[in-house]
């Protein structure tokens, strides 16, 4: 137990080393595995919308995932508007134009933070501009939230979800991968304690779940354990540029590789946005825990991954 410790802790003081000599290298293109159908789609690109638009094509198309007159939620990730703290406004911009285009009936991105947040990092703006709506749940409010049980849940057993998620037929889940003061890193899986109310997200963090290897494992498990009953339709992973170091919050240390990552393997897609900053997955407990769940992939040589620019 204490080598992990002491292997994490030099994780985190040298991903900012390990990250800048990554972007730009020859890296990257050994990840890319097999051919026919696509697992994970990943574009690169100083055009975010457009990145967005084709790492959804190589997938099928969004027809795939949104059948007309469906409802889509979204859930965006606009902490802050620190540089890398947030989701990419163009980002989810191209979401909701793509799902209209298709014929949703409504596209909605929902959250536990304030318009502010929305206002501030200019995804308010760019919902709205393409005919999506942002609706705010009130986290002090717990009669907007229903408890599920989580069978399979072994830290967690209950989650508190708020009622409004409920209301939608597809689920798209368009984190910002990025440092986290806890368990190191946020992608996919972490994004869905957005939907939590904030007692249950309570639960989640024991004390010294900054520094704990106890509580850093028990925080891991409980976002495993909460993926298990909640499954996203389509992931979207803003990894265009993001923080290294200070997350969530930022500011940090900036790296920018400019690519959006798309797919609906969890495990995978988060196991693959590790090794943008030279993470490893095997050393994020999060997803281990998954893939003990049967949540996906965590070896991303059985995984079906194209790359490429625009």
């Amino acid at each position: 137990m204490s080598s992990k410790i002491t292997r994490r802790s030099f994780i985190k003081t040298s991903t900012a080393i390990s990250a800048s000599s990554l972007i730009g290298s020859n890296f990257l293109t050994k990840l890319v595995y097999g051919k026919g159908k696509v697992d994970i789609s990943v574009v690169q690109g100083e055009d975010y919308f457009e990145n967005t638009t084709k790492a959804v094509a190589e997938l099928g198309g969004m027809k795939k995932f949104v059948s007309k007159n469906s409802k889509v939620v979204i859930l965006a990730n606009p902490q802050r508007n620190n540089p890398g703290a947030y989701t990419k406004p163009e980002i989810v911009s191209a979401i909701v134009r793509m799902c209209k285009k298709v014929g949703a009936k409504e596209v909605n991105c929902i959250s536990l933070l304030p318009e502010q947040n929305w206002e501030n990092t200019g995804l308010l703006e760019a919902v709205k501009a393409e005919g999506g709506n942002v609706v705010i749940v009130d986290r002090k409010d717990e009669s907007m939230f229903v408890n599920k049980d989580i069978p399979q849940g072994i830290a967690l057993k209950k989650a508190s979800i708020m009622k409004e998620f409920y209301n939608y037929d597809v689920l798209i889940d368009v984190p910002i991968t990025k440092d986290h003061a806890g368990n190191k890193f946020t992608g996919t899986m972490k994004n869905l304690m957005g939907l939590n109310s904030s007692t249950n997200n309570r639960t989640f963090h024991k004390p010294g779940w900054k520094t704990d290897v106890d509580a850093i494992t028990h925080l891991d498990q409980c976002i495993a354990d909460l993926n298990t009953i909640i499954k996203p339709d389509l992931c979207i992973v803003d990894a265009t540029e993001f923080i290294t170091t200070n997350g969530p919050f930022g500011p940090g240390n900036l790296i920018k590789p400019q690519k959006v990552v798309a797919g609906t393997d969890r495990v995978a897609i988060d196991a693959y946005c590790c090794t943008l900053w030279g993470l490893e997955a095997k050393d994020i407990i999060m997803i281990n825990k998954a893939k003990e769940h049967g949540l996906g992939e965590m070896d991303l040589k059985k995984v079906k991954i194209k790359e490429m620019e625009v």
